[in-house]
């Protein structure tokens, strides 16, 4: 009976989504809610190179320097985010180039300096306002053995871009050494098209019945009397303002943990994205003794089939309400964090900044 309420509320006229379609432009195409984002911060903080996200390719044998900046301009003449300015003016808005051309910059080093070198283009600084924004440099360490340094700007570009555009890359640059332009289907939208089609999709926060309206008065409802901060032991203080020293914890779990998870999910009718959720926050309530809190977790933001193949910025966050008052078991947990997030992935079309801007949170400066 639950599932058949919640096919029927999805397929409800007023939950219907547009199709996206290419759509007519308007004389000045706005920024996409994620690209706003990262304009807005690119704006708060000034120049840098904090959204900047590169990626190596090594490349043995013969090349055909030639050919990969061909192969480059393919791909940028492919994708409308990688030909996209965004030019100071009274209100943000998205300069796409019908043409342009990236020039790639050569370099010879000693291969003992190649990881300073690395770090050192990678901390580029774009020009949003004038640069491309992508950068490629090819560093040659002998005749037989390069590597190939793209930096992509984040505004153009998120975590599930650098697949699509590497396999571009490869299919032009093949198609390229075989002395012709690549022979590849167009896309079936592209950035600008997928701008128009979100906000056409969320439609007037003021009228009730809007997407925008229903779900940001669910994120009311299901943040509503969240902490500010989940209440853990730490070495030091929390800094006001970010200093950007992230670091990464990796470990491995081994096949037999992995399996045993998969079949305790199945066994609960879970995923297993939903039974690590699960442990995770069991871990934070431990540790901390905080009962209700939010768990953030990044999202690709491609629901829609037509963005599978697409560069460009769709990625947003996702704040997970987490329960764990009243001393439930893990499986009395493992349900109600399990209806919470599904109810939560249903209600992700909203980004998270208009989650905030609409809860009217407290926000510290540069946060």
């Amino acid at each position: 009976a639950t599932l058949a309420a919640r096919i029927t509320t999805l397929d409800a006229p007023q939950n219907a989504r547009p199709a996206l379609a290419p759509r007519p432009r308007p004389d000045h195409l706005p920024l996409s809610f994620a690209q706003q984002r990262l304009w807005f911060l690119g704006q708060l903080e000034g120049p840098s190179a904090t959204y900047n996200i590169p990626m190596a390719l090594r490349i043995s044998g013969d090349l055909d320097a030639g050919a990969l900046e061909a192969a480059l301009n393919d791909v940028i003449a492919r994708h409308e985010a990688l030909r996209t300015l965004f030019p100071v003016g009274d209100a943000p808005r998205q300069e796409v180039m019908k043409q342009a051309r990236l020039n790639l910059r050569h370099r010879k080093i000693a291969v003992t300096a190649l990881d300073a070198t690395l770090a050192e283009c990678a901390a580029e600084v774009l020009d949003l306002s004038r640069d491309l924004p992508l950068a490629a440099t090819l560093l040659r360490l002998d005749a037989q053995d390069h590597v190939l340094l793209l930096v992509l700007h984040h505004i153009a570009g998120d975590g599930a871009s650098m697949a699509p555009l590497a396999a571009d890359l490869s299919t032009a640059y093949t198609a390229r050494r075989a002395g012709h332009a690549p022979d590849w289907p167009d896309l079936p939208v592209q950035y600008g098209d997928y701008t128009l089609w979100h906000r056409e999709l969320l439609g007037d926060r003021e009228d009730p019945a809007s997407r925008h309206a229903r779900q940001l008065a669910f994120w009311k409802d299901a943040l509503r009397d969240i902490p500010e901060q989940i209440q853990l032991p730490t070495d030091r203080p929390r800094s006001d303002v970010p200093d950007y020293q992230g670091r990464s914890l990796s470990f491995s779990l081994d096949q037999d943990v992995h399996t045993a998870l998969n079949a305790f999910a199945k066994a609960h009718n879970a995923s297993l994205f939903i039974v690590l959720h699960t442990i995770f926050a069991a871990a934070l309530h431990r540790l901390g003794g905080s009962t209700r809190f939010a768990i953030g977790t990044p999202i690709a933001g491609r629901d829609e089939p037509a963005l599978n193949g697409m560069v460009g910025m769709f990625v947003n966050s996702l704040a997970l309400p987490t329960d764990c008052s009243d001393h439930p078991t893990f499986a009395t947990l493992l349900a109600r964090l399990r209806d919470a997030d599904l109810a939560a992935f249903d209600n992700a079309d909203l980004p998270f900044d208009l989650v905030v801007e609409g809860l009217d949170l407290p926000r510290q400066p540069h946060v």
